[in-house]
């Protein structure tokens, strides 16, 4: 909150409240709050996340990088559904990752209670799950004027998105060298904190996609769907940029909104 209050001050017209995306019980106490105020949402901006933790479960048993970065998204849009659907015209944005090329969703075994659990494994399945949404939410959203998008917005510098990693884990990816320095090479592939936040915020606003939806984007523009070939010859290369088949496939993305209306015991119903 103190950090919101500092980076937020001296805007007009803003509110800030806290929520914990983690805890079912504060995602329905911030939408209860929205709600009473009759207020039509016009954005959603879903931008919560966490990588390069440990294992850790939330109450509900679901792993802590499903439950942030994909299962709070979906809770609290499915919350303020009455007031996206009141503004005549909304857009819900999920700040997916290029992580999603990590790993496809694991409909098996979402929650590692039966394999080993790998930190950039449940990262990327979260990522996955996040952009399944978008294409779902947006295939019963669109007709009642509301769209849904995910974005990549890059690797940035300057956030707290590492706070639990190691130096070890790092230099073992090849961020840092023997030293614990970033590599100048990783360094220069950095975007700035603004520069990140660009791709969500044309995904928020830009006129051109007003008639799509249900799309992945990266570097402010529609991301290159990466051939199920890897021979095939693309701009797009995978861990490079790109979007997987796996992460924007139909029959995945309706199975996984059943799964997490069983893992919640929440109904989405869009109408």
């Amino acid at each position: 909150m103190e950090k919101a209050k500092l980076n937020l001050a001296g805007i007009d017209n803003v509110e800030i409240e806290s929520m914990d995306v983690m805890n079912p019980k504060s995602i329905d106490a911030f939408a209860d709050k929205f709600l009473s105020s009759h207020r039509p949402l016009h954005l959603l901006i879903n931008n919560a996340g966490i990588m390069w933790v440990p294992l850790c479960k939330d109450d509900r048993g679901i792993e802590s990088q499903l439950a942030t970065n994909y299962v709070g998204q979906f809770h609290l849009t499915a919350r303020l559904w009455p007031t996206l659907k009141m503004a005549n015209g909304a857009r819900v944005v999920n700040v997916s990752s290029l992580g999603h090329h990590m790993s496809h969703f694991n409909f098996e075994d979402p929650n590692f209670e039966h394999r080993e659990y790998e930190t950039l494994q449940a990262y990327g399945q979260s990522k996955t799950a996040s952009n399944l949404f978008a294409l779902e939410l947006d295939n019963r959203a669109k007709a009642y004027g509301v769209r849904a998008y995910s974005v990549h917005p890059g690797s940035i510098g300057g956030t707290e998105l590492a706070r639990e990693a190691s130096v070890e884990l790092f230099q073992k990816m090849g961020f840092l060298d023997d030293d614990g320095k970033m590599r100048p090479e990783v360094q220069a592939r950095l975007k700035t904190i603004p520069q990140g936040a660009a791709t969500t915020v044309w995904a928020a606003t830009s006129p051109s996609l007003n008639n799509i939806g249900g799309i992945y984007c990266e570097d402010g523009d529609i991301a290159e769907l990466l051939s199920a070939d890897p021979a095939a010859f693309t701009k797009a290369k995978v861990h490079e940029s790109g979007v997987q088949l796996y992460s924007l496939d139909e029959s995945s993305a309706r199975q996984l909104w059943r799964l997490t209306e069983e893992m919640t015991g929440l109904l989405f119903v869009v109408k």
